[in-house]
């Protein structure tokens, strides 16, 4: 068997919209996937459904798998022939063994490749408007390690660091930030010398703390400053250099501070969530993955059933004397335009003639994009409303083709039957549910946000709801499917869509 390869990208500090395009577009094509606790979990939303995924992370006291054992599953994944990524938080030669795990691959002859990443040693402190370098202030930075094999550096090694001009810079210093204090003391820095320490860097709870190396300790305690956290000591520490009207340390000010929102939903879905929620000061965990698999034509519909190629009828379809196109999400807006785009005889004139209604601005934005636009949405984002107000519309002449899911709601297609409308349904996808975070996990988040009630579903399947963890619905149809399953949802979102989601959350946090 042929060896596979071994990317080892940098993740860079946390922020996932940080990470590399390079490193980016390697995630959506790997088989496996061997992840540090620092690389966000939103990264396991954006690998294949057939990626096997590996968590080794290592935090204070708690080791998931040793290093050497690490090193073996690398080189046992890349033997099976896997494109395998090995991904960790910053970039892998900072603080980050890489280089071990490099020898480790070189002495089996794997082949692989390095993809850097945005260190935190740099950027944290730039986040928090801290720059490790100024003219006439500082002209290096030393990064040190706040951690050893043996604890924490000894006086004598902290003293050489005192005697050191320009900034320092510790990573995984927090627990013994009052031993570095007094050690950079007693090695010559003034104990009124600039320190801040910055927690959670480049995330919407990033927090610092400021003080002097006298002072910095108890101030960092009494905050609550928790790991990761950075810190810096130097002239540079006392400087602020982010834009008042962009940002700061007001993350408990912002509206949604002090949550963490567990998402179920498709990546689209969860990517727009998590964007939303984070800007508010959220966290977020991707918890349920919603994989979009797309469905071949049933036979009623096939212009050639014993074709291979599933996009062959979709041109005959749209010549069945159909008027309206109707749309119930965006993976059915982007399936059917790939689809028809892509088959030999695809040509926009054929939909020049129908109406499009479609649920939700979401699905009317991603309509717009391929150029048409919806004649009907309605003002409640679901499918009754939906039904409801094309009935209003629809004359006994019409021909309707809804465009969804192979499991969407019943609703739709039981009021067209009730007005003895002529419809068909064009099953463009499924949906699979995968798990992306530790059930252990989810005790930790405040709130579980389900998008669809096929994510509900899926997410029963796997766990169960935590005491005191309150549960979201986006519409009134997933809150059925919970209600079925016996989990009775706290709020369901008051537009059926993010925004409705937001609202709520911010009415229950000013409450």
């Amino acid at each position: 068997m042929k060896k596979g390869v071994v990317y080892l990208i940098g993740a860079g500090p946390g922020d996932p919209g940080l990470i590399t395009l390079k490193g980016k577009e390697i995630l959506e094509s790997c088989d496996a996937l061997v992840y540090d606790h620092l690389a966000s979990k939103e990264f396991l939303s954006w690998v294949p459904s057939r990626c096997k995924t590996f968590y080794v992370g290592k935090q204070a006291g708690c080791h998931s798998m040793k290093q050497d054992q690490i090193n073996e599953l690398l080189v046992q994944l890349a033997l099976e022939g896997n494109k395998v990524v090995r991904l960790k938080g910053g970039d892998s030669f900072v603080f980050g063994r890489g280089s071990e795990e490099i020898l480790a691959l070189k002495e089996k002859e794997i082949p692989w490749e390095l993809v850097p990443g945005i260190t935190s040693c740099v950027s944290v402190p730039e986040l928090a408007g801290i720059p490790v370098t100024h003219r006439n202030v500082s002209r290096s930075f030393h990064v040190i390690t706040g951690h050893t094999l043996k604890g924490a550096q000894s006086e004598a090694e902290l003293a050489l660091y005192g005697a050191c001009e320009g900034t320092l810079v510790f990573l995984m210093g927090l627990s013994n930030l009052e031993h570095i204090a007094k050690g950079l003391i007693k090695g010559g820095k003034s104990p009124d010398t600039p320190a801040a320490v910055i927690e959670d860097g480049s995330l919407a709870s990033q927090r610092t703390v400021r003080g002097t190396l006298e002072t910095i300790y108890e101030k960092s305690l009494k905050a609550g400053l928790k790991t990761p956290a950075i810190i810096v000591v130097g002239e540079t520490a006392a400087f602020d250099l982010r834009s008042e009207e962009m940002t700061g340390d007001k993350i408990d000010d912002k509206p949604l501070s002090g949550l963490t929102v567990g998402i179920t939903g498709t990546s689209s879905f969860t990517a727009r969530l998590e964007t939303a929620l984070k800007s508010q000061g959220a966290k977020t965990l991707p918890v349920m993955k919603m994989e979009v698999v797309p469905e071949a034509f049933s036979e009623e519909f096939s212009e050639d059933p014993d074709s291979s190629n599933p996009n062959s009828s979709l041109t005959a379809i749209l010549k069945q004397n159909f008027t309206w196109l109707v749309f119930t999400s965006v993976n059915g807006v982007e399936i059917f335009f790939d689809r028809f785009l892509n088959q030999e005889n695809g040509d926009l004139r054929l939909l020049c003639s129908l109406h499009f209604a479609v649920i939700g601005e979401a699905t009317r934005q991603a309509l717009k994009a391929h150029g048409f636009q919806a004649d009907l949405m309605p003002k409640e984002y679901c499918s009754q409303s939906l039904a409801e107000a094309l009935i209003n519309v629809l004359t006994p002449s019409d021909h309707v083709l809804l465009a969804r899911s192979k499991d969407g709601s019943v609703n739709l297609s039981k009021e067209l039957e009730k007005q003895d409308i002529f419809y068909k349904d064009l099953a463009l996808y499924h949906v699979k549910g995968k798990p992306l975070a530790d059930g252990t996990l989810l005790s930790q988040c405040s709130h579980l946000v389900f998008g669809s009630a096929s994510g509900a579903k899926a997410f029963l399947k796997h766990f169960q709801i935590p005491a005191g963890v309150k549960v979201i619905a986006i519409g009134p149809v997933t809150g059925k499917a919970l209600r079925e399953a016996g989990v009775i949802p706290y709020m369901t979102g008051n537009s059926y869509d993010i925004p409705g989601i937001l609202k709520g959350l911010t009415e229950e946090k000013t409450r």
